[in-house]
């Protein structure tokens, strides 16, 4: 299995800073650039649009609810086209900042609650895919690799669109294919446990749950997080280990 690393980058604000950008740039393939609804701003965009150029990294949309306060965390009773506008609105802002530099943008993320939800809601799911299918040009959407993968690349296939799956390098499983609450006692891994999973995707396909049983997931992006200079030395070692 072939997989790219991708993380949440931008997320700083202002004079507040958020992530070590800088640092995890030049060891991931893809970043999601945050687009102002969570965090983010156009200055923060513009720096982070250039650092991935100089680091050739593909770049995806990270929109969120509009949910600054709340680092787009909170789920909102938006309505189906609110969060379609939504999306439309934070990916044309990233894409045409993106496009007056001579890059382009290749994919949308979600970000936070608009991401569970739409994991969680057929409908926000829908949403989210109409709302990818509506841009001007083609756009994959990245949502989360479950078993029930076949069934969202068929409702993808129906708006004309192609995903991205992805799975989370440092957090554990529950039996059915979701992230273990972060309640939960070890829903997030050490070091080593997050390497194995690792290892064990790349070699197998499979992930093993917090109960032990084995589970396939159909994955082409790892989620990996650079907030501090562990996570960045984590990152480092993970692409040391893809490319061995």
């Amino acid at each position: 299995m072939t997989l790219l690393l991708n993380c949440d980058l931008g997320e700083s604000f202002g004079s507040w800073t958020m992530g070590m950008d800088e640092q995890v740039m030049p060891h991931i393939d893809q970043a999601n650039i945050a687009c102002g609804f969570h965090a983010g701003d156009p200055l923060i965009m513009s720096k982070t649009l250039k650092l991935a150029a100089d680091n050739r990294v593909m770049i995806g949309a990270h929109p969120s609810y509009p949910d600054l306060v709340g680092f787009g965390r909170r789920s909102m009773n938006c309505s189906v086209d609110e969060m379609r506008t939504l999306v439309l609105y934070q990916l044309s802002a990233l894409d045409g900042m993106a496009q007056s530099t001579g890059q382009q943008v290749e994919y949308v993320k979600p970000h936070g609650a608009l991401y569970n939800d739409m994991m969680a809601n057929p409908l926000v799911r829908e949403t989210m895919m109409e709302a990818v299918a509506s841009y001007y040009r083609p756009m994959r959407l990245m949502l989360q690799a479950t078993p029930q993968a076949d069934e969202h690349r068929a409702e993808a296939e129906r708006l004309g669109i192609e995903l991205y799956f992805e799975a989370f390098a440092d957090r554990c499983y529950a039996d059915d294919g979701k992230l273990l609450s972060r309640t939960r006692p070890g829903a997030v891994h050490s070091k080593a446990k997050m390497l194995a999973q690792v290892q064990q995707l790349k070699n197998h396909g499979t992930i093993t749950t917090v109960s032990g049983h084995t589970l396939t997931l159909v994955v082409d992006t790892l989620c990996v997080h650079g907030d501090n200079s562990e996570g960045v030395a984590a990152i480092a070692d993970i692409r040391a280990l893809l490319q061995d």
